[in-house]
């Protein structure tokens, strides 16, 4: 909201200067965005009045001007505007003048003829940018005034952003009350007295729906003259409100609004016909509004209509066809409060809003409307002239809303706040806000008044106690608790470690949004049920990722548009899945993930190094590496998002922990990636989990190695052959490691050979041949019997 300062001034004016000023309603929860001057610095510009304008003699555009300006003899000024008249009092920058730019006024000759200052638009004086000549003030003012004092420049427009419960504050004499409680001021409001009727003209008004409408105020003017003008002092009023000024009877409804806070509305009371109704809207009703925009209420708008139809959007806006013109000889004027549940919203389902929607949806004072209108008649009678009837009110009371007292305890309030209070403290800060308020024992009970809609319980009375009482006033005491250090078990290590080892095999981490496209889910996890977000912050981030995949995978083609020829990144996040047994929050579960994308160049490119692409066994030795020796197994896996040749699940300790593979590529051809990435996903807790280091001291004596080649059917994995031979090795054997594998010639095709290196040692003596042949005997004799395994010659 934008309102005059010395507007508010003329309510209340505490002795603080506008910056001041500005603070303490800022402190107070009224945030002022903005404190601009009306008009730029100038200096040494007066009223003044031409008396005589002839022709230049040596310039066809410039005129010579005789002007007062309240010295001892007239000035003679050149001036080019097209309305320099006799007559006109206009400003007048004087010799010595400093107008906005620093531009100074000097005596000068213009086509051989002197001028001794010069005649200003409102343009020059920054007070508009139209250039539309010289600035015609008004008769009133008197000659030699200083322009700024004549016009009232040296004040501040105040913007000010507030919150949806505080609609009191949406008028100056809201503000002003606020003001006024805050620095003990007194508080002047405007003083006007009903206006008597002259004539008996009424018009009937029937509430048909009183639950939202339960108080309604009408008058008949008669014999006004709608295209009377608007005092400047009005004007300047509305214009520094950011009210743009459009006729005398519109503009005197629209101060009203901004002066009380009560949104009006003026009907030409000739296109009325019958009785004023206030219902919902029906089945075929239309209406052209004054913004020219044709709509069909829904049902649930409701409608000022008379007996033929409707006449305006109740609350929101009025009607083309029943609106006030120049033309208008009588006038039906509306006051009325409005439910807020009836108002709110309805101007945005039509694709607009207003600032008389803007206050009804969040509260007017359902007190106000006799007193709105009787103001509202004042200033027409004083302005278009006129004669009024009787403003006829048609009320149900008992829709009306009621003001609950609300209970605050001092202690609860202390508590909250934070500094003491006892009840008589209390009771004057409501006091100060127009609130009643009784001491009852340990509490004092606070009647809301009526223009005061957002206090309705303990919270909100206390919160005005802090504000009133400043917030700069509560102490800042600093937390005091007791800590205790959290043991950290040995066998796990944290998040951070892990991002440090990853960052050290020259991964970069990336961060993406836990909401993904809805495609991602499909393609890459096979989810056709993805938990779908209420009210998404963008129409293709509409769900929420159960795997980490899609994101990389986004991730990487950012980095292919900005022809990145190598990719390798990770993410350890939070995934989300649907009707998880034991999930923390009932119905989900949100395990965290860790997750790495390989793909493009095995190493960045050098001299020394043949240029290789990133393969399956490259990522795998990362993610074997994040283990830290740790006993690794790896199966063929399907997986809806992987290479169905090339996928694998991992297992840790005989329990699966995540997956590895190439990307699908149905997916790599979908989203244009050239080649397939690598990538792979696990359970962070499978990930942390780690085993206590055990020294083992080096042997003395020497080791023995020994090459064993094992033909097996070509379906067995070879892992699946590791741990065989790993189960039935002595105490002796140290290291089984696979050094090749074989197919071909010499071998049956559905077969192949394995070969594995074996190394033996003994801490206490060295090893005999005989030792060697027993334990490799045994390991082949294992293989045999697990795996029919036989010894390749």
């Amino acid at each position: 909201m934008q309102f005059s300062e010395l507007w508010l001034r003329s309510f209340a004016n505490p002795a603080l200067d506008s910056a001041a000023l500005s603070h303490l309603l800022t402190m107070a929860g009224l945030e002022v965005e903005d404190a601009e001057p009306v008009a730029p610095p100038f200096s040494g510009v007066v009223v003044a009045q031409i008396l005589e304008a002839v022709q230049h003699p040596n310039a066809d555009r410039l005129r010579v001007c005789k002007v007062d300006a309240g010295l001892a003899e007239p000035l003679q000024i050149v001036c080019g505007a097209p309305n320099a008249a006799v007559g006109i009092k206009i400003p007048c920058a004087l010799v010595g003048a400093k107008l906005p730019g620093d531009f100074e006024i000097k005596a000068a000759k213009l086509r051989g003829v002197e001028s001794f200052g010069m005649l200003c638009s409102a343009r020059e004086l920054g007070l508009s940018e139209a250039n539309e000549g010289l600035l015609i003030l008004a008769d009133e003012l008197v000659v030699g005034t200083d322009i700024r004092a004549a016009l009232l420049l040296d004040d501040t427009r105040f913007t000010i952003k507030l919150t949806p419960n505080r609609a009191d504050c949406l008028s100056l004499l809201g503000v002003a009350r606020e003001v006024s409680a805050l620095t003990s001021t007194p508080l002047t409001t405007p003083t006007f007295d009903a206006v008597p009727a002259s004539i008996d003209a009424t018009r009937e008004v029937i509430l048909d729906s009183p639950e939202a409408c339960p108080r309604y105020v009408g008058r008949v003017i008669r014999g006004v003259d709608a295209a009377s003008a608007t005092p400047d002092w009005m004007k300047q009023r509305l214009e520094r409100c950011g009210v743009r000024a459009i006729s005398a009877i519109v503009d005197i409804t629209n101060y009203v609004m901004l002066e009380l806070g009560q949104p009006l509305h003026a009907f030409d009371e000739a296109r009325l016909n019958g009785a004023v109704h206030v219902r919902w809207a029906r089945e075929g009703d239309t209406l052209t509004l004054l913004n020219g925009q044709e709509v069909k209420p829904a049902r649930d708008t409701l409608l000022i209509a008379d007996d033929a139809a409707p006449l305006a959007l109740a609350g929101v806006m009025g009607g083309e066809t029943s609106g006030v013109t120049d033309a208008t000889r009588d006038v039906f004027l509306e006051s009325a409060f409005f439910a807020p549940d009836a108002i709110v919203g309805r101007a945005r389902a039509y694709g607009f809003s207003s600032d008389a929607s803007h206050r009804f949806e969040r509260g007017v004072d359902f007190t106000l409307a006799p007193c709105a209108i009787e103001r509202a008649t004042q200033l027409i009678l004083e302005i278009c002239g006129g004669a009024a009837g009787p403003a006829r009110e048609s009320l149900a009371q008992a829709q009306l809303p009621s003001r609950t007292p609300v209970a605050v305890r001092a202690a609860r309030a202390a508590q909250i706040i934070g500094i003491p209070f006892d009840g008589a403290e209390i009771a004057a800060v409501f006091t100060r806000l127009g609130m009643k308020a009784v001491e009852e024992g340990a509490s004092v009970i606070v009647t809301p008044p009526a223009y005061r809609f957002d206090i309705q319980i303990e919270e909100d009375l206390i919160e005005e106690i802090a504000r009133v009482s400043g917030y700069e006033s509560i102490p800042e005491a600093v937390p005091v608790g007791a800590l205790a250090m959290a043991a950290q078990p040995e066998t796990r290590r944290t998040a951070a470690s892990l991002r440090r080892q990853l960052a050290a095999r020259d991964f970069q981490e990336v961060i993406n949004y836990a909401f993904v496209e809805e495609r991602w889910e499909k393609d890459f996890c096979g989810n056709e049920a993805a938990i779908r977000l209420a009210n998404p912050i963008a129409s293709h981030l509409s769900v929420m990722r159960s795997s980490l995949l899609g994101g990389l995978v986004g991730t990487l083609i950012a980095n292919q548009r900005r022809r990145a020829n190598r990719v390798r990144i990770f993410e350890i996040g939070r995934c989300f899945r649907r009707d998880a047994e034991g999930a923390p929050v009932e119905g989900y579960d949100q395990p965290q993930r860790v997750a790495a994308l390989a793909w493009g160049s095995a190493q960045a490119e050098q001299w020394g190094l043949a240029t290789r692409r990133e393969d399956f066994f490259d990522l795998k030795a990362d993610l074997e590496a994040l283990f830290e020796g740790r006993a690794l197994s790896f199966a063929r896996a399907t997986h809806p998002g992987l290479h169905p040749g090339r996928a694998a699940s991992v297992s840790v300790d005989g329990e699966e922990v995540g997956w590895i593979g190439e990307l699908h590529p149905s997916w790599v051809q979908k989203y244009e990636l050239g080649t397939a990435p690598i990538a792979f996903e696990l359970v962070l807790d499978g990930v942390l989990a780690r085993e206590l280091p055990r020294f083992v001291a080096p042997s003395k004596f020497p080791p023995v190695t020994r090459d064993l080649a094992l033909i097996v059917d070509a379906k067995i994995a070879a892992a699946e052959i590791l741990t065989v031979l790993r189960e039935a090795a002595g105490a002796i054997v140290q290291a089984i490691d696979i050094f090749d594998v074989y197919q071909g010639k010499g071998i049956d095709s559905a077969a192949r050979s394995v070969a594995f290196r074996i190394r033996f040692q003994d801490t206490e003596r060295t090893l005999e041949d005989a030792e060697v042949e027993a334990a490799i005997s045994a390991l082949v004799g294992r293989a045999s019997e697990k795996l029919g395994a036989q010894l390749r010659s």
